[in-house]
């Protein structure tokens, strides 16, 4: 398939760059992970000393009870902010991911392709049952690449929606159980 040594390095660049490309996109997004763990950590850490100085500091157990009933709410929202930025870095990087995996395989059927349309050029008489065959070949593998990828869409998108009701049903049933109990 590879003719000529320059055919060869730039093979192995292209895939040296790919390899690069798809490595600093995992690491951009294990930075983007490590920050959002890091802030979290760190306005959990100060939220807990507000409302541990918050209960210490009330008058009796009565406002103690609802001083620690009124806190629930907001951490259990913000345990829910976490895991939607947690999910949509983790969606961006998977998108991300997935346009370089299409682009190289476009790539790689053009490719393929060009490499097809010169051997059948020159192909022998009476070969063109096989160059057909191996055409009709590409063009299933490129069918069910296309497949899989509107499978892997539709499951990702019922997966985000499926984390945003579980999410908001969190939040509301948190909201309904606090509200309730002031009642």
């Amino acid at each position: 398939m590879i003719t000529t040594p320059e055919q060869f390095a730039a093979a192995n660049k292209a895939s040296v760059d790919a390899m690069l490309s798809l490595a600093n996109t995992a690491l951009a997004s294990a930075e983007r992970i490590a920050a959002l763990n890091l802030n979290t950590a760190r306005s959990m850490l100060e939220d807990g000393v507000a409302n541990t100085k918050a209960v210490l500091g009330a008058k009796d157990p009565r406002e103690a009870m609802s001083l620690s009933a009124a806190q629930i709410k907001p951490a259990v929202e913000q345990s829910v902010a976490y895991n939607r930025s947690l999910y949509e870095i983790s969606s961006q990087s998977k998108e991300e991911v997935s346009k370089q995996l299409e682009s190289q395989f476009g790539d790689f059927q053009k490719q393929v392709s060009s490499l097809m349309e010169k051997a059948a050029k020159n192909a022998p008489a009476g070969s063109d049952v096989a160059v057909a065959a191996v055409k009709s070949a590409l063009e299933a593998a490129s069918s069910a690449f296309d497949n899989m990828k509107n499978v892997v869409k539709q499951a990702a998108d019922m997966t985000e929606a499926n984390i945003a009701t579980a999410s908001n049903a969190t939040v509301n049933a948190v909201s309904s159980a606090t509200t309730g109990k002031k009642k």
